[in-house]
């Protein structure tokens, strides 16, 4: 099965297990910037783990941080390999344009409607340059999905 996503900013083409957000959130203040944890205490998905994983956004609640928690995440390893934003979020997106300049590897970034979201979560996704996602046959334990 393929879906067609919109490139915000392409990169090289990505794997990994998607992790769908059920509510928006606030990476500074929500995301441990050195681990990759959703750490605020009212996101449904607390304790989950986003390094690695396609991370789905259905919204972001804004902070002109957002940026440097990224930048930060991916100084330490820990972004997520991918981004599906329901809405292009230009100050999230900044983050990565600096990492990029600074010349670490940052995730792609793409625009997928909340609504496709949802049905992503736990699969294996392979998303191209071009925003063409691929899914498994098998999709794997959701419990699997942003657990480090």
């Amino acid at each position: 099965m393929e879906l067609r996503c919109q490139p915000l900013l392409p990169g090289a083409p990505v794997e990994g297990i998607c992790l769908a957000l059920t509510a928006p959130i606030s990476f500074w203040g929500g995301v441990n910037p050195a681990s990759g944890e959703i750490i605020d205490a009212r996101h449904p998905q607390r304790g989950l783990n986003i390094a690695g994983t396609v991370l789905a956004l259905p919204g972001t609640i804004g902070s002109s941080s957002a940026s440097a928690v990224l930048l930060e995440l991916v100084h330490a390893g820990r972004a997520p390999a991918a981004l599906l934003m329901d809405a292009p979020d230009a100050i999230l997106l900044l983050g990565i344009v600096v990492a990029r300049e600074m010349g670490w590897p940052a995730p792609p970034a793409f625009r997928l409607p909340a609504a496709e979201q949802a049905a992503l979560a736990g699969r294996l996704l392979r998303i191209s340059q071009a925003g063409v996602i691929t899914l498994d046959a098998e999709a794997p334990s959701l419990s699997t999905a942003g657990r480090p």
